[in-house]
């Protein structure tokens, strides 16, 4: 999986085949569970616990391609970490949507990001039913396993069998239908529960004002606190980052125009458009108290995820991956056909929040084009020193994520693991060694798919030391589309 040297060496020779790429966005329905006995590498008998992966696993519904892969309905992946041996395992998320398509045997729903009903525009003006499909996070907290999509309300499932138990309301927190955010942040230890950890999300109602709605959630998934603030315009968030004391939120300077939508012409995502003459609004919500929300703003610029933000005194720097504008969704062009060199990257940034004086200071901390951030756990929301992130095999230039980078935010030190030629990532996930004394001490877990098996493999890295290669890889029987977002526990399922 690891390139030569000869090819680590090259500059100026593009890291990866388009068409190589592409054959990883091929649906997987099929349902799978076996040991994984294919495995080079010794998988660390401390590693112990469960890999959740969420993402679509179907780019198309009985042959009707999707027209965006963040469409596709979610397939959730197990991989269980046991004494060095590992189970995988893959259910489909049963909502709604999903079996009434594969009752009917054909497409019945648009998608926000364009797919559109077969029978042109006269088939899909004035259908707002958009389903539910469960395909962006999936997360274990207190005691349910939870697959998340941003517009509604999270599916339970089984974590042992992932075998879809419903729609989930935690424990009515949650009115019917009501949102509950893709990105939670676990705060490692809350500061109004006496240092108990708690789960921190959000729920965001968007119109020509925007409703945000923040959720804290004990260990028995309790609802500790909860408040809501409304927003002038349109708010696109999909991320955000949280301190002891703060939730941040980054207002991407966008307009949407539900026209097209309505009429049938365009998805909803389509019809979302960037604003590069207006300024990021920047949310910075107390926690606690009864303090007022400020916003503060910085120059245009488009975030879908953060690393991380932590306080010093009456600033809060915030760490996060930020694009020069929002990509347009092309309703003539596939999305297997992007090109990369036309597109910006995103790079990693530090804005630093000056309370005091309502200002804001943005920095560059690396210029490598980077998507996926992960720290460890236990430094969310406080001071910390290393960020893991997919990145591009070349430092400078876009292309689709073939490595994974160690980032030191205090000194700009950088190590990179590449998967390329042949190998594309998906997002890390950090894993602390049970008995780590540093911060870096445990592993990386990622799903790679290895272009020229058209199969993915689980790949293991040393979080101390990527430049050392993989300590095991876990090579699948099978491809696993390219995936969105994941968690680990230390329960083994």
């Amino acid at each position: 999986m690891i390139a030569t040297e000869q090819f680590l060496d090259s500059k100026s020779a593009r890291s990866y085949d388009q068409q190589a790429w592409k054959r990883g966005y091929q649906s997987q329905p099929n349902e799978y569970e076996y040991w994984i006995e294919d495995i080079e590498g010794e998988i660390p008998p401390a590693l112990n616990g469960t890999l959740f992966r969420n993402g679509p696993g179907l780019l198309d519904v009985h042959g009707q391609p999707l027209h965006h892969p963040f469409d596709g309905d979610g397939m959730i992946c197990a991989i269980a970490f046991d004494q060095g041996r590992a189970y995988f395992r893959n259910r489909f998320v049963r909502t709604e949507g999903y079996l009434k398509e594969q009752e009917a045997q054909k497409m019945l729903y648009r998608g926000v990001f364009g797919t559109q009903k077969p029978g042109g525009w006269l088939a899909n003006a004035f259908d707002i039913d958009i389903k539910n499909i469960a395909n962006t996070n999936v997360i274990y907290w207190g005691g349910k396993l939870l697959a998340l999509w941003e517009a509604a309300e999270p599916y339970r499932l089984d974590p042992k069998t992932l075998d879809t138990i419903g729609k989930e309301t935690l424990d009515g927190i949650l009115a019917p239908g009501e949102a509950f955010g893709a990105h939670p942040w676990i705060d490692p230890s809350c500061n109004q529960d006496g240092g108990a950890p708690c789960l921190v999300n959000f729920a965001i109602k968007p119109g020509f004002s925007t409703k945000i709605t923040i959720y804290e959630l004990d260990t028995a998934r309790k609802l500790k606190r909860g408040q809501c603030h409304t927003v002038p315009g349109f708010a696109f968030i999909h991320d955000f980052v949280i301190t002891p004391n703060y939730c941040i939120f980054f207002q991407n300077p966008v307009t949407y125009n539900p026209v097209p939508f309505l009429l049938g012409l365009k998805g909803a995502g389509q019809c979302v458009d960037f604003k590069p003459n207006a300024p990021t609004r920047i949310l910075v919500i107390p926690r606690h108290g009864n303090k007022p929300m400020q916003v503060l703003e910085a120059e245009a610029g488009f975030i879908f995820h953060h690393a991380n933000a932590f306080e010093q005194g009456d600033q809060i720097c915030v760490d996060s991956i930020c694009y020069e504008s929002l990509t347009q969704v092309d309703s003539e062009i596939d999305y297997r056909n992007v090109d990369f060199d036309a597109i910006a990257p995103g790079q990693l940034f530090r804005f630093t929040l000056n309370l005091a004086d309502s200002t804001v200071q943005r920095q560059l901390l690396s210029a490598r084009s980077c998507e996926f951030p992960c720290v460890h756990p236990d430094h969310v929301g406080r001071p910390y020193r290393y960020v893991y992130m997919g990145v591009t095999h070349h430092p400078t230039g876009n292309a689709p994520l073939q490595a994974i980078a160690k980032f030191d935010v205090t000194t700009g030190e950088e190590q990179v693991w590449s998967a390329a030629p042949q190998g594309f990532v998906s997002e890390p996930i950090f894993v602390p060694h049970p008995d780590a004394k540093r911060e870096d001490e445990g592993w990386v877990l990622t799903l790679v798919y290895d272009s020229s098996h058209h199969r993915s493999d689980v790949v293991i890295l040393d979080s101390r030391d990527l430049s050392q290669g993989a300590i095991a890889r876990l090579h699948l029987k099978h491809h696993i589309p390219y995936g969105l977002h994941g968690s680990w526990t230390s329960t083994v399922f």
